[in-house]
């Protein structure tokens, strides 16, 4: 085999083949996450939301209220999302000295 034919050899190996995942640096759990297992994830995360919204519009809501919103499948390189909401009174106060570097201002007292 000539240097050319082992260039275009290495140049398209499949995605999922042991040398390309080498060269890319993927890690184990990444080198499971093909594009096949990444988009039945989707698909099952979207029957699953469906499902919830389905028994949370028809169903009694009483029965239904306290009902949360199904969690994504986990997947490599993406983080699970955290609420970034900031909570007005409760245990973390009014939230007014959260909000004061964000807005640039002094917090204002009572």
């Amino acid at each position: 085999m000539s240097w050319l034919e082992l260039r275009i050899f290495l140049r398209y190996l499949p995605n999922d083949s042991a040398t390309a995942r080498l060269v890319r640096g993927a890690s184990p759990e990444e080198e499971v996450w093909t594009l096949v297992p990444q988009l039945l994830a989707s698909v099952v995360d979207a029957v699953r939301e469906n499902t919830f919204a389905t028994i949370k519009l028809s169903g009694d809501p009483k029965k239904t209220g306290r009902l949360k919103p199904p969690d994504p499948i986990p997947r490599p390189g993406v983080e699970s999302k955290k609420s970034n909401v900031i909570r007005f009174g409760g245990r973390h106060g009014s939230g007014a000295a959260q909000l004061a570097p964000l807005f640039g201002g002094a917090v204002a007292s009572r």
